[in-house]
């Protein structure tokens, strides 16, 4: 069967500080091949409109799949499905991802048949029967697959993360992937799934707080096949188990690979195992964002982020012996006066690390959906991405958005500004050398891309697909929230065919 794949475009933080390949597309893409299907694959990050609607003409793909990680995509990914429908009569469509699965029969409703199936869960166990059922038959047995006739089976949840291997041969644009500096940058997943439980998270949901390794053997073998000299792990929290990290840099070394590493992970981690860190800096560990969310102990327990202000000094302190460049996140609450924005300014001012701001966004399949969503000031899925305000601000919108771009100009003049560029102006040259501009385009971009009259703006479009409320749940019961119960039991000697949800 000839199979579409489909990332849509870009977000407004991807317009700027980052662009990443799309590795759980590329894994449900080596799972449908392996299956015998032939598979193109379209990334509008990194593509045109056009080239999806070039790509329909010449390959008259039988289904098409889009990957939706993000419920801002959404309305993009309806209406490019109801053009997918006339122009290629006939065509299964589905989507699959891990915000659609939390909100899968709204989308069907609100596609009015432009799309036929939503997969919940991890995408690639379900390829194989999918792409069978639409051959033959009998979609809606599909274990995770949801219909207009409603739910099929429970999502299958693969138990070894290890195959199949991300079909990066598809991606046609793979200069286009970048983290800041890290100019190109491929992805690798180390660890799957997330022990804790913040409640504006639904990583823990969407994998029944599961955690699964790669072996140390397949990852470093993965990570010695990847071209680009930069790599992004994309693990929700890096190195949670010290002695998979030290195993896998025991493989990486004895393989002799050397390329400059992007993580994500949290205060405490870093502290419990800084030997595992301190020896990954040694392989090439150069970045590293750290989820701090919050710089008070009020704020930390409101996301219940299980650490304390303290860890969190520690860890920076820690790092920058380590000599790893870090980016802190903090978490922007819509209840934030003029003054509490004039805090943060002068902690961002007086610490060297990069602030990165994100505004509290009640998202499908975390706990403050079911907490907050009720005090919506928006239900357009173009909104919900982490830069817009969707509940009640304590100011006025426009000057909320006001203060949070000037927050944000601070910390961008401080760390994107003129003397960043001639400061890092070796990096530039080396990249542009190399013909990859999307480090120093980012430094000229943030007055276009961040702007109060944008933001607001955006809020008066015109709506036409809207998120869903919330059924009632008691989230006192977590297993509630879950998408993925448990891992499929091994069976046979083989394993299951897939990976894993997009990232």
């Amino acid at each position: 069967m000839r199979l579409l794949l489909v990332h849509p475009s870009a977000l407004m933080y991807s317009e700027i500080f980052l662009r990443l390949e799309p590795l759980g597309l590329e894994r449900v893409a080596a799972a449908a091949r392996a299956d015998g299907h032939e598979v193109q694959v379209v990334d509008l990050q990194a593509r045109k409109h056009r080239d999806l609607h070039e790509t329909l003409r010449s390959f008259r793909p039988e289904a098409v799949g889009f990957s939706l990680n993000y419920l801002a995509n959404i309305p993009e990914a309806i209406d490019l499905a109801r053009g997918i429908k006339q122009a290629v009569p006939g065509c299964f469509v589905f989507f699959g991802g891990h915000s659609v699965s939390f909100v899968a029969e709204e989308i069907l409703e609100q596609a009015e048949g432009a799309v036929d199936a939503v997969v919940r869960g991890e995408g690639e166990p379900a390829m194989a029967p999918l792409l069978e059922a639409v051959r033959d038959g009998g979609v809606d047995s599909v274990p995770g697959i949801v219909t207009s006739a409603g739910r099929g089976p429970a999502p299958t949840m693969l138990h070894s993360i290890d195959t199949p291997r991300p079909a990066r041969d598809l991606m046609s644009h793979r200069r286009r992937y970048f983290i800041g500096e890290l100019d190109p940058c491929a992805s690798i997943e180390f660890t799957r799934g997330c022990p804790w439980d913040c409640s504006f998270c639904s990583a823990w949901t969407f994998y029944g707080r599961s955690y699964r390794k790669a072996s140390p053997e397949a990852a470093a073998e993965e990570l010695a096949s990847i071209r680009e000299p930069n790599v992004f792990i994309v693990d929700d929290v890096a190195f949670i188990r010290p002695e998979h990290g030290d195993a896998i840099a025991a493989e990486v070394e004895r393989r002799r690979v050397r390329k400059q590493y992007y993580l994500e992970t949290r205060s405490d981690v870093l502290l419990r195992n800084t030997e595992v860190f301190e020896r990954w800096t040694r392989l090439g560990l150069r970045y590293m964002f750290l989820g701090m969310e919050a710089i008070d102990a009020e704020g930390l327990d409101l996301y219940r982020k299980r650490v304390s202000p303290d860890d969190n000094f520690r860890a920076l302190e820690t790092a920058r012996k380590l000599g790893i460049n870090v980016a802190i996140n903090l978490i922007v609450d819509p209840a934030w006066d003029a003054e509490r924005f004039r805090i943060v300014r002068e902690f961002a001012l007086s610490v060297p690390e990069i602030v990165h701001l994100t505004v509290m966004t009640p998202y499908p399949g975390t706990e403050i959906w079911h907490t907050e969503a009720r005090r919506l000031t928006t239900r357009d899925y173009r909104l919900f991405d982490i830069q817009h305000a969707v509940v009640p601000t304590t100011l006025p919108l426009d000057e909320f958005y006001r203060e949070l771009v000037r927050t944000q100009a601070v910390i961008n003049r401080k760390h994107l500004g003129l003397r960043t560029a001639l400061g890092a102006a070796q990096i530039l040259g080396r990249n542009l050398l190399r013909g990859q501009t999307n480090f120093a385009r980012m430094l000229w971009q943030f007055n276009r891309v961040y702007n109060p009259k944008r933001q607001l703006a955006d809020h008066r479009r015109p709506v036409r697909y809207e998120l869903p409320l919330p059924r009632r749940l008691d989230v006192g019961d977590r297993r509630q929230l879950y998408v993925h119960d448990k891992p499929a039991p091994r069976s046979g000697t083989g394993t299951p065919k897939g990976a894993g949800s997009e990232h």
